[in-house]
């Protein structure tokens, strides 16, 4: 039976060992950042086509704390390829900045294998734990060059607000534990009505949710996102922002609803996660129209965007949860897409892009103003593009919840958001060239570039048949 478990889990396991591979080659040689950049992207290739065979095969595992295949199989396969971009970008960005250093891979990979455990876990122990590799990976990876003080004052912000933040969810747990005496989530999800009506566990919920909601970067719990995404090396903010955003969710899905939304009454839970979702898209929104460094813009639209798939969450059906999933496909290939353009621009790590260095600069680089303007317009939710459907369907969803004042202010925060992204187009088409910016792109960027205007393009033209795949798995 442990065996048969051990197969199950087996896009873990290769993390796993690949992490332990790294680790002795980066020890014993010299000069490995190019090896190890080798192995870890076949490394995740192989795991994506390894999980996207296996998702057929759903079962539970180790006395039903691991999930594998469905759903969970999916989100591995989300995760591995929006990995797969920012590691492959990461190369040329880092050896620019003269800091190409092995132990980056490896805490990369780190923060992957966290990923793919919160994604997997049906445990809340396992979950906080995967939770704690995940962010203790992205608090090194944060000042990865620590004589940059940028990355050192964004480590030491995130390291400290994450480590309350982590207080909150634990205490959360230990009040849940106490109120059910089982941390296992699938039982919790199934006795949720009984449970509810004990004020232990209603007290450890809301901890849940305020611990959860820093991982996803919810208002009030957003401090850290402006300062981090501005402070930390381009790519790993590319990262951190897409794939740690897509295991934040799942994670947050899975722990108040089991694999999916079922018929138990969480009008409570809902109401208050349709709070945060307005809060967090408003503010989000109008803080945005203030800024001029793109990269703290798009910290900004990332809580804005982090209120639209709450939207799917408070409204707790089915169309809402698949809705979330596709939402988080689009966006992590958006968003990375628009995050590695703004590092080919990027002289060193303590230069700051602002909106004035994309003056006029559709003269000089056509192909890098037409794509950033493409991701502009898909992130403001400018159909045909993916973007739109995202919020379509999170709006939708409300909707059909009886929540439609929910998505009333999704729409308004919506068209507020349009003016920032449209203001960066205006910048680069109608603004009169300022200084001559070096535009650092290789073939590996330029391949990560289509990829992404690719999926970005084919999700809003075909938005039904990902939805339909993300459908069928769901129970």
């Amino acid at each position: 039976m442990e065996i048969k478990s051990l197969l199950n889990i087996l896009p873990i396991l290769i993390i796993s060992l690949s992490i332990l591979i790294l680790i002795l080659i980066e020890a014993f040689h010299k000069k490995s950042e190019i090896f190890i950049y080798w192995i870890t992207i076949l490394t995740l290739i192989f795991t994506t086509f390894l999980s996207l065979i296996t998702i057929q095969d759903q079962s539970l595992n180790f006395h039903d704390t691991i999930e594998s295949g469905g759903i969970t199989n999916l989100f591995y396969s989300l995760l591995l390829i929006i990995s797969s971009l920012a590691v492959i970008s990461s190369k040329n960005y880092l050896n620019r900045m003269q800091y190409h250093h092995g132990e980056y891979y490896i805490l990369v990979m780190s923060a992957i294998l966290g990923m793919m455990l919160m994604a997997s876990s049906r445990d809340l122990m396992l979950t906080f734990l995967a939770l704690e590799l995940m962010s203790l990976s992205f608090y090194v990876l944060a000042g990865y060059h620590r004589k940059v003080l940028f990355n050192n004052e964004a480590s030491v912000k995130y390291f400290l607000l994450g480590a309350f933040a982590s207080g909150f969810l634990l205490y959360g747990i230990a009040l849940v534990y106490g109120a059910a005496q089982s941390t296992n989530i699938i039982y919790i999800t199934r006795e949720f009505d009984s449970l509810l009506n004990k004020p232990l566990f209603t007290l450890g919920l809301i901890l849940l949710l305020i611990g959860f909601s820093f991982k996803v970067a919810s208002v009030p719990f957003h401090m850290w996102v402006p300062d981090v995404y501005e402070g930390s090396p381009t790519v790993v903010t590319a990262l951190m922002s897409t794939s740690g955003k897509i295991a934040a969710f799942s994670a947050l899905i899975i722990s108040l609803y089991g694999s999916t939304a079922s018929q138990i009454n969480y009008e409570t839970v809902s109401k208050i996660i349709a709070l945060l979702a307005t809060a967090s898209m408003l503010l989000g929104s109008i803080v945005a129209l203030t800024q001029t460094s793109l990269k703290r813009m798009l910290a900004y639209s990332s809580i804005a965007h982090a209120g639209y798939m709450m939207i799917g969450v408070a409204a707790a059906n089915k169309i809402g949860m698949a809705g979330i999933i596709f939402y988080l496909a689009v966006y992590g290939f958006m968003n990375i897409g628009a995050f590695i353009l703004i590092s080919m621009l990027e002289t060193s790590m303590e230069k700051r892009l602002t909106l004035d260095d994309l003056s006029g600069i559709y003269k000089t680089y056509p192909w890098f103003s037409a794509v950033m303007a493409l991701f502009m317009f898909a992130l403001s939710g400018i159909p045909p593009f993916g973007g739109f459907f995202g919020k379509y369907y999170v709006f939708i969803s409300a909707v059909k919840a009886d929540m439609t004042w929910l998505a009333v202010i999704g729409v308004i925060s919506s068209v507020i958001a349009a003016y920032f992204y449209l203001r960066v187009v205006i910048y680069m088409y109608f603004r009169r060239e300022g200084e001559n910016q070096n535009l650092y792109a290789t073939a590996a960027e330029n391949f990560i570039i289509t990829v992404c205007v690719l999926f970005v393009i084919q999700l809003g033209i075909t938005p039904g048949v990902f939805l339909n795949i993300i459908t069928r798995f769901l129970p």
